[in-house]
């Protein structure tokens, strides 16, 4: 994978467990990028994490990236906390799984907590471009609300504070109530709020296929790892090994001593993404879309299985 040096510019305490970062690119070069993509941050040895950008369309000096500390983590955004300005890291070129369409209907942004990153994104370039389009914010308190500057620059931000269930499905089911048949929804936040948008996308008449989203995480007993033992064969490698009942194919490899590429371990975020030569995948991520699943030629190791007794991936 391409990645770039890039010196941390600025940090910024967005609020008391958010801080946002402005790296920029070591070689001096501009930052290409469209509204919904994230970078792979290198924040320490065998430690790679996922952040989106929350760059404006002219923001091209720099990534804007913003981290949420989580003290139940993976170890990610502890060590980017630490990072000072001055620091040097590595990056990956920007990508998108989150991508903003470019049909001229309204669109509907929901964002919570520091799911709004990409959303920010998205409605600062639909802002420049004319296009219509309403930004719900929802967060615990004021104090708790991140980039409140950027969000004073755009047109329409309706902002929704502390609000617990049945106050929040009720606010929810009125924003997503009654969609123009052309209208699009983006929305991102933590997995029960993404859950709740979801249903009630549904229950409101949204069609699938104008509703999106993007998931940072999932919680851990939500995945499903269960499974039957089968044969895997590496065909680069040259190696052939038996995943047991509850292993996932990651977990086997590192097992044997090799290295694969893996962040997430969740089947959200990409960086395993892999080609299947021979074998049948059983889908488990979140990642690859309904199409992609169907053609049975891409698999996400870290979460993924096989649906018979062998599957060969071009690794």
């Amino acid at each position: 994978m391409n990645t770039q040096r890039v010196k941390v510019r600025r940090i910024v305490e967005q609020t008391p467990e958010i801080r946002s970062f402005e790296l920029v690119p070591c070689d001096g070069s501009s930052v290409s990028f469209t509204p919904g993509d994230h970078i792979d941050v290198h924040a320490g040895k065998d430690l790679i994490r996922q952040y989106s950008l929350w760059n404006g369309p002219d923001d091209r000096d720099a990534y804007q990236i913003g981290v949420k500390r989580e003290e139940n983590g993976r170890g990610g955004s502890a060590a980017m906390h630490t990072l000072k300005e001055g620091d040097e890291i590595e990056v990956s070129l920007p990508r998108n799984n989150f991508e903003l369409r470019s049909d001229d209907g309204p669109v509907i942004l929901i964002a919570g907590g520091i799911g709004i990153t990409p959303v920010l994104s998205m409605a600062r370039h639909l802002q420049a471009m004319n296009r219509k389009c309403v930004l719900h914010l929802f967060a615990r308190s004021d104090e708790h609300l991140p980039f409140k500057n950027e969000l004073a620059a755009l047109d329409e931000v309706p902002i929704h504070l502390g609000l617990v269930p049945p106050e929040l499905d009720a606010v929810l089911t009125r924003i997503l109530s009654n969609p123009p048949k052309d209208a699009r929804l983006y929305f991102c936040g933590p997995g029960p709020f993404m859950d709740l948008i979801e249903n009630l996308a549904k229950t409101c008449g949204w069609s699938s296929d104008r509703v999106h989203l993007e998931r940072f995480s999932v919680e851990a007993d939500s995945l499903d790892l269960d499974g039957e033992s089968f044969e895997l064969v590496l065909q680069q490698s040259g190696v052939t090994l038996t995943i047991a009942e509850g292993q996932t194919i990651i977990e086997a490899m590192e097992a044997a001593g090799l290295e694969p590429m893996t962040s997430c371990e969740q089947g959200v975020c990409g960086t395993c993404l892999t080609t299947v030569l021979e074998g049948e995948p059983d889908h488990r991520d979140l990642y690859l879309n309904p199409a992609e699943k169907d053609s049975g030629t891409l698999i996400m190791p870290c979460v993924s299985r096989c649906k018979g007794k062998k599957l060969v991936l071009d690794l």
